[in-house]
Order: C-alpha cells, then structure tokens, then sequence
C-alpha cells in the first residue's frame, strides 16, 4: 500500500466506528484498501499527515461538512436508468394498475420513495413510468428521492447527464424525456421539466429522525441496506413498514434479502415485497 499518509490498523478501526456511527455503515475488514486511497484526498487537502489525526478532527474537531465529506467519500453510487429492470416492470404492469382500479372513484394520491436515490436516474424512471402510466389529469403523485450524499443529491436535482448514460434507452423515451444540450452544452441530456417537477430531493440520514409522515405505496430502498449489519437492517426494515400503506411494496436490491431480518413483509418474488396486514 501507498505510505504517503500514516494508517494502522487502529486508524482503520476508527474509521469502522465513525461511519458506523454516522451512516451505519459496517465496513468490512477487506476494505482497507478502499478507506486508504478515498480519504487520502481529504487528508491532502487538510495537510494532514497521519490518519490519526483526522480522525481526531472528525470525532472532535470537525464540523458537519467534515463529517459530510467523509460519508460522501466512502459511499457509493453505481446506478443507471432502470436498472434492475424487473422492478419497473412490476411498477408499470402491476401496481399502478392496480392503484388506479383501486382509487379511480376515491383517494386518487400516489406516494412512492427512492431511499438512496444517488445521482438521480432511479427516481427520474419512477417518473417515467408514472407519466406512461397514470391518467394525465386527475392525480395526485409525487416521488420523495433522498440521499445521504450531497453531492450526488446535487447532480440528480440538476438532472443533467452525459449522453452516455441514456443512450441505451428507447428512442421513444429519448424523444419524450429528455432534451438535448447545443453548443457548449453537446453531449448532454436534461431530464422533460414533466419529470422533475414530480419528484422532491432531499437529504435524508437514514440513521437519522425522518421527517416525513408518509404514508407511502411503495419504497425502492436497493443495493442500501447490504452495507448495514443485521440489527441495523432490522430497524431499517421496520420503520419502512411503519410508513407503508396497507400492503405498500418495499424493493429491494439483487443481492438483498429480508429472509430472517424481519417479519412485516411477504415475498413476492425478484426482490420484491408486501407489507404484511
């Protein structure tokens, strides 16, 4: 490893318990490597010299931008347009249909969130499966998009990628979704203002007090809780359920699993669930 910067084994240990504290994070003994080389950028930037020493600054010196940076840098964000497929098609086919035979005479009100939203495209394919899919007039739907990552939360709100990241989508949504960037702006997209103006980002510990009541229909919480140890997800997974409508879908990602965590759901198959009655 790089010797740049001074990292025991105790430094790492610290870190395990800084963002186990802050995010509930649990970093796993193999990610050393990792925590070395994101955070040597913050200690350059401190002139630091010794892991030690930051560590002091975020455990008793630092400010909430240390503590926001530091999350930020061990976090990731591996995301893209519709991923996980299988999960939009059981949006579009199944429960907004059923949403809509449900409340056509009644409560027409739709409320779904994206519980680590990262840089913006799960949310913005809610959006595009709601707009293909509701009535144009007549409801009330919104989307809650939230991330403990600033600066991803920034980039989804700006809803502004680079063509590289759309272009595997349909021409139909190309034309219908998004809008192309001229002159200095080529090579870019900007998500339809039809999009944007269903979804609120905002920035959300989920460790952390929620502010919102809910209730929601359903929850994408994907590829969040697999950094989280048991009892952590435990906790996670019933709030959800406490926020859910009768019934409301929580999604999951592929590799995760609420098998022996908790008892509030049911299984409907491809990482999808149904809050128990």
């Amino acid at each position: 490893m790089d010797t740049e910067f001074e990292f025991s084994d105790q430094d790492f240990q610290r870190i395990r318990r800084i963002i186990n504290k802050a995010a509930g994070i649990s970093l796993a003994d193999g990610k050393r490597e990792l925590v070395y080389s994101r955070l040597s950028r913050l200690l350059r930037q401190r002139g630091l010299r010794r892991f030690g020493d930051y560590c002091d600054l975020l455990e008793t010196g630092g400010d909430t931008a240390d503590l926001g940076e530091f999350v930020n840098a061990l976090t990731t964000n591996l995301t893209s347009f519709f991923r996980e497929s299988h999960h939009f098609e059981f949006l579009a086919h199944d429960l907004i249909p059923a949403l809509i035979r449900e409340r056509t005479f009644g409560n027409r009100r739709i409320r779904i969130w994206s519980a680590g939203c990262s840089t913006g495209e799960e949310p913005y394919s809610m959006a595009m499966v709601l707009r293909e899919t509701l009535p144009a007039v007549g409801w009330d739907v919104k989307i809650l998009a939230t991330d403990l990552d600033s600066n991803v939360l920034a980039t989804a709100e700006r809803g502004v990628y680079e063509w590289n990241r759309v272009k595997d989508l349909s021409e139909t949504r190309l034309r219908c979704w998004f809008q192309k960037g001229r002159g200095e702006q080529s090579g870019l997209v900007r998500t339809a203002s039809t999009l944007r103006n269903l979804i609120t980002f905002r920035q959300l510990n989920l460790m952390d007090d929620w502010p919102m009541s809910g209730p929601f229909d359903v929850i994408f919480c994907r590829n969040v809780v697999i950094y989280f140890d048991k009892p952590t997800q435990r906790t996670l997974f019933e709030r959800f359920a406490d926020l859910l409508v009768d019934q409301g879908h929580l999604l999951v990602g592929h590799s995760e699993s609420l098998f022996k965590v908790t008892e509030r759901f049911v299984p409907l198959g491809k990482t999808i669930y149904r809050k128990c009655l």
